[in-house]
């Protein structure tokens, strides 16, 4: 079996991808995004969701990938799912879904040495009007960031406009976590901030491949950690929603490796 060749890195010590390592990117990212496709249709009141980290499990493994986050740092699920005022890195388990709640679903996969890592909102019935605000406001402050990637400009251009447009819908950006670079790698530099001040931190370039995944709160920005750990909720209980995406930047703009095959990963309550 071929060895892959050493991607290189820039003063930043982010990695710089070839023209052809853009194809293994958008295979997997793809295979992440279709099992969000197909996971979307069992997330009904009732069902655990336990059961449906079961079915991504399947999936994944049917497909001939792997999960990346089964036995990262001693994880054991192949997504985290995160429901209601949970911000991110919610367990699978045995909690039963109510009708009205939210839920990010996250995923990541790796194919041929290559990771897919994308995330998206779903909902239990019929959500409330302001969770369904929060939902667009969210994928929209993601789509704003992603406009603002084109070589030239910065990691604070991104975070800039993701905090400009969500501010301004009166909604706070989570700052305890961010988005990162990645390709043959789960996680690597940089780290990408949802919030920053335009023109700071690195140049983006040709070959960066990252994910972008904002968490946007109805209330307060301010998160903490649960005693297992892992799952992060918001300090003051309020609603919380995320969607990622993995892109590679290119000479003119971006790509997206995780656009869903049945288009839907932009939010409609109409389904």
């Amino acid at each position: 079996m071929d060895q892959p060749r050493t991607i290189q890195t820039n003063r930043d010590g982010i990695n710089i991808h070839a023209a052809e390592d853009y194809a293994g990117m958008h295979k997997a990212g793809r295979l992440a995004a279709q099992i969000l496709d197909e996971i979307g249709p069992l997330v009904q009141p009732g069902v655990t969701t336990g059961e449906l980290d079961r079915v991504i499990q399947d999936k994944i493994e049917a497909a001939g990938a792997l999960s990346a986050t089964i036995g990262y740092k001693g994880y054991q699920h192949a997504s985290c799912i995160s429901i209601n005022h949970v911000v991110c890195h919610g367990i699978p388990g045995a909690k039963v879904l109510r009708d009205g709640d939210i839920l990010n679903i996250d995923v990541t996969v790796i194919l041929d040495g290559w990771y897919g890592d994308t995330s998206r909102m779903f909902w239990a019935g019929k959500p409330s009007r302001k969770a369904e605000r929060l939902i667009r406001i969210t994928h929209d402050a993601l789509m704003e960031g992603i406009a603002a990637v084109k070589p030239g400009k910065t990691f604070g251009d991104i975070g800039y406009a993701i905090q400009r447009f969500a501010e301004a819908q009166r909604c706070s950006v989570v700052r305890d976590f961010c988005g990162h670079g990645l390709g043959r790698q789960f996680h690597s530099a940089p780290n990408v901030l949802h919030y920053g001040r335009p023109g700071r931190g690195p140049v983006l370039e040709p070959g960066m491949f990252f994910t972008i995944e904002p968490m946007i709160n109805l209330g307060r920005a301010e998160t903490k950690i649960l005693a297992d750990e892992w799952t992060a909720v918001t300090k003051d209980r309020s609603l919380s929603a995320q969607y990622e995406h993995s892109i590679g930047v290119t000479e003119t703009g971006c790509e997206i490796f995780t656009l869903s095959p049945g288009g839907l990963y932009e939010p409609d309550f109409s389904r």
